[in-house]
């Protein structure tokens, strides 16, 4: 089973050009699916339609999220589908299986005011000038573009010159989108690139390699990784005085959304900003409009104060 997963995983990394953290995603959820059946003597090729609705209902019993077994079965479907195709099954089990489907949450975001006091705080975090000239345009082009996290610490350096006005981004599945940027992330990332350049030319003279990343690390990725994005945004809330368990970088990319849609902003501009493949995906960030706007009623008419 662990060779049919590694097959599986290799092929939508090549033929689909599926998104690294989406092929680990989907090993990890293999994975389990292969040790839930291995437990009960079965494999992927003889396993029915039957298993892999008692191990839905296991993930269910373990107190699973309706998302990730959402995602689990989407990762099973993909890889029955890829075993019908390359002919190790005759069949697809998992073709007619109903998903639990995905909660339709509101999502969290931040006030105007506070995201200018994180972007305020990130230009003073950090122990050296580099530093906070890395974290004041990291933040800057967060909030300006409502990049994604991953697309946006592993931004091409050659993506950034030129003082543009318009940044090339590539998004899940290699799509690529252009985002503009305002004049203040344009003010950080030049700031920053003159920065970086000169640590990069002192690296070079050092013997060391030139990175081609805007944000470089000395890392395996070559980048900074997500996780330490993560964690830095949290010591830029506190310095901010915003709660961390507020702040994460897609709570980010939350508030660019809702106080573009607040400032009139199109629902359709907004999906392609932030590379949505659908725009029922954009819409919930209607509702977050309603709600504010539901509540301004309730706090401000004179009927509902009476």
């Amino acid at each position: 089973m662990q060779r049919r997963i590694r097959a599986f995983l290799e092929a939508q990394a090549a033929e689909l050009g599926a998104a690294r953290n989406t092929v680990l995603a989907y090993g990890r959820d293999l994975k389990d699916f292969a040790a839930w059946l291995d437990g009960r003597g079965l494999d992927f090729e003889s396993a029915g339609r039957q298993d892999i609705e008692a191990y839905l209902v296991h993930c269910e019993a373990q107190g699973f999220s309706r998302a990730t077994r959402a995602r689990r079965l989407s990762a099973i479907r993909q890889l029955y589908r890829h075993a019908f195709e390359e002919g190790w099954r005759g069949d697809n089990p998992a073709l007619r299986i109903t998903g639990p489907g995905r909660e339709r949450r509101l999502p969290k975001t931040l006030s105007e005011e506070e995201v200018g006091r994180l972007l305020e705080a990130a230009g003073r975090t950090g122990r050296r000038a580099t530093e906070r000239l890395r974290n004041a345009c990291l933040m800057e082009l967060l909030y300006a573009t409502g990049m994604r996290v991953s697309e946006l610490v592993s931004l091409p350096v050659s993506a950034a010159r030129g003082d543009p006005r318009m940044l090339l981004v590539r998004g899940k599945g290699g799509k690529e989108r252009m985002v503009p940027l305002s004049a203040p992330a344009r003010e950080a990332l030049a700031a920053w690139l003159q920065a970086r350049d000169a640590a990069q030319a002192q690296a070079r003279r050092e013997g060391g390699q030139e990175s081609r990343f805007l944000f470089p690390s000395g890392g395996r990725s070559g980048h900074l990784t997500r996780h330490r994005f993560y964690a830095l945004v949290k010591e830029i809330a506190v310095n901010a005085g915003v709660s961390p368990a507020k702040v994460t970088p897609h709570t980010l990319r939350h508030a660019f959304a809702t106080h573009l849609l607040a400032g009139g902003a199109d629902l359709r501009a907004i999906q392609l900003m932030l590379g949505h493949a659908d725009l029922s995906t954009t819409e919930i960030y209607t509702h977050v409009l309603e709600e504010r706007l539901r509540r301004l009623v309730l706090e401000n008419h004179p009927l509902a104060r009476g």
